[in-house]
């Protein structure tokens, strides 16, 4: 996608097509070649109404597609304990399982109390165990939570189960009339809720620090405008409306200001907004297109794309405006720059004789690194652990979300049922 028509997309037309907003279904396209044997027995269960949610089948999920495990089918299990007494360790061994997960769940007053250990088969030692509580509501989220606590221990990476993402679709009304929306879910797609809706098209969502506000891009009054809505009351101002292009929102490490693309003087420049006092700061002056900011995470950099030296590049300016310096330069287009938690890493979608793939910077070296291949990705966001990266993409005429592992050897195919999505995001 050519650097002008991404300026388009930002600032002046939607991204039109057919698209309903289902949920998500995640295919491992790639998985990591020693990906260790695990088996999640069924939780066991007691209480009167019966469990709501199979959490067992939801680590079980989990922990399958995120690639570095390779789970057990129910069928091929031997026994199915609940208690440790019960395991008996040949059993799994024969099965070639390295690690075993049992749990309970037993109903209370108001909430579910749950249980569960993790065994090393063939040390036959308890590696992990684990006891908590949840609200009927939670029992979801709890089972992600146990998923992230369960792969942190036997990865040593922290776990991104229990997390959101937002995205954008648009749905066909008949005729040339679309809704288009901006939703939340769950990390595997389960939950979406719609956040905004609208006959003209959103774009750009950018979550803030502390994950409890979205800012966005709208066209709903036929301009485009740039929008800051709270999720918990539905809540939301709108910040900026001016001539031109409004585009691109980034959120400031601390939460306090947005980062912006606007034309009102001419040229796309990247522009700061105090979210208190609405006072704006211009950083750059050029008349090239400068676009897509976004901040380091201590806040003392801005990483922008522009096309000052002729194509589409990244530069690095202080947050505070001045001294920018071109930061890529292999490649006919680096753009749509997203920090890595540890800022260590800058993913971005790289493009080289017309295909457009996502690709990882070292902040260090300066070493870019391929990871995908497709021939229209983009939009990447890391995930919170730094290991995954979010992004869209688009084969034969369908979009559809990725992701990938940092260093490329997972990687996941997010499927929406007889949709396409756009612009994910990861929430921190």
């Amino acid at each position: 996608m050519s650097f002008f028509r991404r300026m388009l997309l930002v600032g002046l037309i939607g991204f039109h097509a057919s698209i309903t907003h289902a949920e998500m279904n995640i295919e491992i396209t790639e998985g990591i070649e020693s990906a260790m044997p695990i088996a999640i027995v069924p939780f066991g269960f007691q209480g009167a109404s019966g469990m709501p949610v199979n959490i067992s089948s939801i680590v079980n999920a989990d922990l399958g597609r995120s690639g570095y495990f390779k789970t057990l089918d129910e069928q091929s299990m031997l026994s199915r304990p609940t208690t440790a007494d019960a395991v008996r360790f040949n059993e799994w061994q024969s099965l070639g399982q390295n690690y075993l997960v049992i749990g309970q769940v037993a109903e209370g007053a108001g909430q579910y109390n749950i249980e569960f250990q993790v065994f090393d088969v063939y040390k036959g030692t308890q590696v992990l165990g684990y006891r908590m509580a949840s609200p009927p509501s939670e029992l979801r989220r709890t089972a992600h939570q146990i998923s992230d606590i369960i792969y942190e221990k036997l990865t040593g990476i922290k776990g991104v189960f229990s997390g959101r993402i937002i995205y954008i679709t648009s749905q066909s009304q008949g005729g040339n009339q679309r809704i288009h929306r901006l939703q939340v879910a769950d990390a595997d797609g389960f939950n979406p809720q719609t956040i905004a809706s609208s006959p003209e098209p959103l774009m750009s969502p950018a979550w803030s620090p502390d994950g409890r506000k979205v800012a966005y891009v709208s066209f709903e009054r036929k301009t485009a405008g740039i929008y800051v809505q709270t999720l918990a009351t539905g809540e939301r101002q709108k910040v900026a409306e001016f001539p031109g292009i409004n585009g691109a929102p980034a959120w400031s490490p601390d939460g306090q200001k947005l980062a912006l693309t606007l034309s009102k003087d001419g040229n796309p420049d990247i522009y700061v907004l105090d979210l208190s006092s609405r006072s704006l700061t211009k950083l750059t002056q050029s008349y090239a297109i400068d676009t897509e900011p976004t901040w380091s995470p201590d806040g003392s950099h801005i990483v922008f794309t522009s096309d000052r030296g002729g194509k589409p590049q990244l530069y690095i300016m202080p947050s505070s405006g001045g001294g920018e310096k071109r930061l890529t330069f292999t490649g006919d287009y680096n753009a749509g720059a997203s920090f890595s938690p540890d800022g260590k890493n800058i993913a971005m979608v790289h493009g080289n004789r017309g295909d457009y793939r996502i690709a990882v910077m070292d902040m260090a070296t300066r070493t870019v690194n391929v990871l995908t291949e497709g021939r229209l990705d983009e939009s990447p966001s890391f995930a919170p652990n730094g290991n995954l990266i979010l992004y869209a993409s688009r084969k034969g005429g369908t979009g559809y979300l990725s992701a990938v592992s940092i260093d490329g050897k997972m990687q996941q195919k997010l499927v929406f049922d007889s949709s396409e999505v756009r612009e994910p995001a990861w929430a921190p």
